[in-house]
This record gives structure tokens, sequence and C-alpha cells, in this order.
């Protein structure tokens, strides 16, 4: 049985008890005190319910199920103890939000009906959660596949710059990397309401009118409006709404302590977008960070300085040249891939998903597609029949 439930108590006896008492009903472990259980949870041990005490030595149990609740959010956390007063009861509940309030000596039925509750409860709960991330992988799937056939320069931007998004929240310590990453994958989602033109004028560097730059500036809020309408997303709709948001001192100053996700996020993808679209007309990478360092009331200086750290790309990534037959899924595009015609199909730094191989195949059966076509090798995960290989990147 995979729902494992964890007991709590620096009373070697009661735990004993337990394992004897509940012994063939659940699949029990024990620690005899907080520090102890949250190296078993930390080191990777999953479990169902957890069961501690409230009076232990130097954790009680008010703050073991606090630091339980952050660490593994899904798990039920029930408090047992002999001092049944209202403000432990308060103090439990709004700190460590406990699902359940045992009074010591707790009846065996008592603690057997409570235990199933909270397995229950957690079924529920991780069921729930798995639900919603399948229906949202497969919702961002289908808008960044829109977005790679409608947009591919666009989509190319929103690759390079989720990428980049992930690093730095790595980097930082931020929780929930993959909203960052989700937000980055859609922050371009709102260009397919702009014409063509314009994001033509916008990716080879050509001044836009005024008119024309209103319309540009518009597409986060578009794409923001349309996230909303997804539930859970409004977080990283505010995100993508924020992404051309300058900061300020006060906001660098107290970053990531006191700043909300949302806020965060707009400003990781103006760093990372803003990088991209000065990388796409010529700058040189050093020159892009010195333009963020002398702009702090734009880009949040933490961010700048963390992202200066990170080494982009690898030494051991080699470019190949490849036929429209020898590409794959999840490869990443090198140079831009242009129709024989001279229409772009797929820009630099697209990671190639079903459609967009469905794309180029279409197009090399029919107006063709200009060969070879230039691969970064690292991302390749299948064989590739005889490629030849260019340069060490």
């Amino acid at each position: 049985m995979s729902e494992k439930i964890l007991f709590v108590d620096d009373d070697a006896n009661l735990l004993a008890a337990c394992k004897r008492l509940l012994h063939g009903k659940f699949p029990i472990e024990t620690a005899a005190g907080g520090q102890d259980a949250l190296k078993l949870i930390t080191g990777n041990a999953s479990f169902a319910v957890i069961v501690a005490d409230m009076r232990m030595p130097e954790m009680d149990g008010i703050q073991f199920l606090s630091k339980v609740k952050q660490i593994a959010p899904d798990t039920v956390r029930i408090m047992l103890t002999g001092n049944a007063d209202m403000s432990t009861a308060v103090n439990a509940v709004n700190e460590g939000q406990i699902f359940r309030f045992l009074s010591k000596p707790c009846p065996v039925d008592v603690m057997v009906k409570s235990v199933e509750a909270g397995l229950r409860q957690y079924r529920l709960v991780t069921a729930e959660r798995q639900l919603l991330e399948q229906t949202l992988n497969g919702s961002i799937k289908v808008m960044t596949e829109i977005l790679s056939l409608v947009r591919p320069m666009c989509f190319g931007r929103a690759s390079r710059a989720s990428r980049h998004v992930r690093q730095l929240a790595e980097k930082l310590s931020l929780r929930n990397v993959w909203q960052f990453e989700v937000a980055a994958m859609l922050s371009q989602i709102g260009c397919v309401t702009l014409p063509g033109d314009i994001l033509e004028k916008v990716y080879v560097g050509q001044e836009l009118s005024a008119e024309e730059q209103e319309m540009f500036a518009s597409h986060p809020d578009i794409a923001s409006r349309l996230l909303a309408n997804i539930p859970r997303l409004e977080g990283i709709a505010s995100m993508v709404a924020g992404q051309q948001t300058s900061t300020t001192s006060t906001q660098s100053e107290s970053f990531v302590s006191s700043e909300s996700d949302e806020v965060i996020g707009g400003q990781l993808l103006k760093v990372c977008i803003d990088f991209d679209k000065f990388l796409t007309s010529g700058m040189t990478p050093r020159l892009a960070i010195e333009s963020f360092r002398q702009h702090p009331e734009i880009y949040n200086p933490k961010i700048v300085e963390t992202f200066a750290s990170l080494t982009v790309g690898s030494s051991d990534n080699k470019i190949m040249r490849l036929s429209v037959r020898q590409l794959r899924v999840k490869m990443v595009i090198g140079q831009d891939v242009y129709s024989k015609n001279n229409r772009l199909l797929i820009s630099r730094g697209h990671e190639v998903t079903e459609a967009a191989l469905a794309l180029l195949r279409r197009w090399a059966e029919t107006s063709g597609v200009r060969e070879p076509i230039h691969v970064i090798a690292p991302a390749c995960e299948h064989e590739i029949p005889a490629p030849t290989v260019l340069q060490t990147a």
C-alpha cells in the first residue's frame, strides 16, 4: 500500500501502542519527534496522513505540522494532545491547517475513524490535483500548438523565454517553478490577434508607428483575459499581463521575500523576453545584461544579477544539420526554418512538437522546405539517421 500513515510523538510507549493496536489496518511508520519526522519527509518519504502529538520537546506539534504543510501540502494533518484547551485547538487549526483535533487518551475506534477520514480527504485532494494537472496540461498544449502554427516567430520567443525563466526561478529558489515557466510559454498567445505585418516589424527590429505600437502593447492584456477564463490560471494570467511592467526600487528591495508570485512572474518575463528581443536584434548577451543594469527602474536588479550569473548553453552542445525526415519531437531548432518560397515556418529556439513536425512534413511535400535544418543536439532523445555535425555550440 502506498498510502502510509506517520505517527509522531516523543513517547516511545505511545508509538509502540499505535503500531500494535493499528497493525493490519494501515501501513504505519513512526518518528520520535518533529525533527526525525521532517528528515523522513524531506528524504522523499510520502505520507497520506500524519498524526502528531502537541507536546514535544524542541518542536511542538503546531510548529511541526506547519512545516509539513509547506513541505507536503497534500498530506492530511491530525493533532493529538492531552491538553485539549481552546487556544491550542485554535492555534493548531490556524497555523497548521489541521484536519482533525483529537484528545488523549484517544479510543482506538475514534483514531481509526479519524485516520480513515484523513485517507478519504487525501484521495480527494490528490485526485482533484491530478485531474487539474491533466486539464491544465491539455489546455496549455493546445494553446501553444496553435501559437506555433499561427505565429511561429512568437512561439519561438515564448519557447526561448520559458527556458530562461525556468533557470531563473530555480536559481532564485522560487516555489512552483512550473507556473513561471507556463507563464512564459503563454506570454505571446495574445499575438495571434495581431496583424502579421506588425509582428514582422517587431521581430526584425523595424520602428512601429504610434498606432502599431499601441496595438502591439495590447497583446499581454489580450492574453491575460484569455487565460483568466481557465480555472486555476488566474495567477499565470496576472503574470502575463505584467510582462511589460517596469519595476521600482521598492519592489527590487523587497524581492523575493514579500512580493506576490504574480509580481515576481511579471518581472521574470520582462527580463527574459526583452533579453530575447535584444539578441534577435543583434545585441550580444553581455551588452543586453549591461543595458538591464543601466535601467534598474525598469528591470529588477536582483533578477538581472541572477540572470547574469547563469550559464546559458553548454560546451557539450552540438549543432547538427538534419532533413525534415530526420527531425523528431522535442528537438530544438537552432536557426529559423523557411519554406522554399521564403515563408518562415519555425523560428530559432522552437522545441519541435507533433503539430510543428506535421506542418514541416506537409510543407516539404508541397512547396518545399529549405534544408538542412539546424538542430541543437542535447534536446534530441531519439536515434537520428546519419546526422552531420557542424560545430560545438
